[in-house]
């Protein structure tokens, strides 16, 4: 049974490309690609049809974490970073100046069970915050299927920045335990799912899998401390 804890309710960018999200167009960032070793990306489909590749993301490293700038809604992994049994994945997210890069609030966070990524049977989960105190968790099966209703759900737990080009940050882990899988975002369970409800025809070919990071487009953030670690 799903359980849901919730509350009521300057980079260079060059051409941008038909084919908005909402209102607002996926920009290409000048200077894009993947310049970690060992990691790869991946775009939406959606994202892809309109003519983007993961060239059109920057994911840069930047100390011991990463920088990372879209561009397209862009799912990033090195293959070497797998989980499996009872475990946690989690990072912080920092983005620097809230909305630098869009119109309205853009998720970044974590993902897990990621199998076949890079090809178009590609299926994961992942949980995401925005900076305006709301949270989402989706998946890919390989096509995208909903966890916890239609939309962004607000919840105390997820910091909201205190005004568009000031930081917020967010420490989001995602958790594998004895046939359920949560999400927790600054210490707080926001979201428990059963494998059931996660793992089947159309959803996800396992929890085991690969982990990574997610990305809305048009969105600058910063990542420290990807980790996993064994419930």
């Amino acid at each position: 049974m799903r359980r849901l804890f919730v509350l009521s309710a300057a980079v260079a960018l060059s051409a941008t490309v038909a084919g908005a999200q909402g209102n607002e167009v996926t920009r290409s960032v000048a200077g894009g690609g993947i310049s970690v070793a060992g990691w790869a990306g991946a775009v939406d489909a959606n994202e892809a049809k309109n003519g983007m590749s993961i060239k059109d993301a920057k994911f840069a490293g930047e100390g011991a974490g990463f920088h990372v700038t879209t561009g397209p809604s862009s799912t990033y992994w090195n293959p070497t970073n797998t989980a499996s049994g009872n475990y946690t994945v989690k990072a912080t997210f920092t983005e620097p100046k809230y909305q630098n890069l869009n119109d309205h609030p853009h998720p970044y966070g974590i993902v897990i069970g990621g199998n076949d990524l890079g090809t178009d049977q590609a299926t994961y989960l992942y949980c995401t915050a925005y900076g305006n105190g709301t949270f989402i968790v989706r998946g890919f099966g390989p096509a995208p299927f909903r966890l916890g209703g239609r939309g962004a759900t607000a919840n105390p737990a997820v910091h909201k920045a205190a005004a568009v080009g000031q930081p917020v940050t967010q420490e989001i882990a995602v958790s594998v335990k004895d046939g359920k899988v949560s999400c927790a975002i600054n210490g707080t369970v926001v979201a428990t799912f059963d494998q059931s409800e996660v793992v089947g025809a159309g959803k996800l070919k396992s929890l085991d899998g690969t982990y990574g990071l997610r990305f809305g487009h048009n969105t600058e953030v910063k990542v420290s401390g990807l980790a996993k670690a064994k419930n």
